[in-house]
């Protein structure tokens, strides 16, 4: 079964990019940069902070 877990909009604007992502645990928020290259590392990592799992034992 498939699960949504956020869902991703990138804008293109005369001065650069806009990224907006919405997810249940982190809501909605927004990036801005210049390059598509620099919004797309910037939701990257925020993605991979909000769903990072736990390491199990030592």
């Amino acid at each position: 079964m498939e699960e949504s877990l956020a869902a991703v909009e990138v804008i293109r604007q005369s001065d650069g990019y806009l990224a907006k992502v919405q997810s249940e645990l982190g809501g909605v928020r927004e990036y801005r940069g210049m390059t598509f290259e620099s919004i797309l590392e910037q939701v990257i990592i925020d993605l991979q902070e909000e769903f990072e799992v736990p390491e199990l034992g030592p």
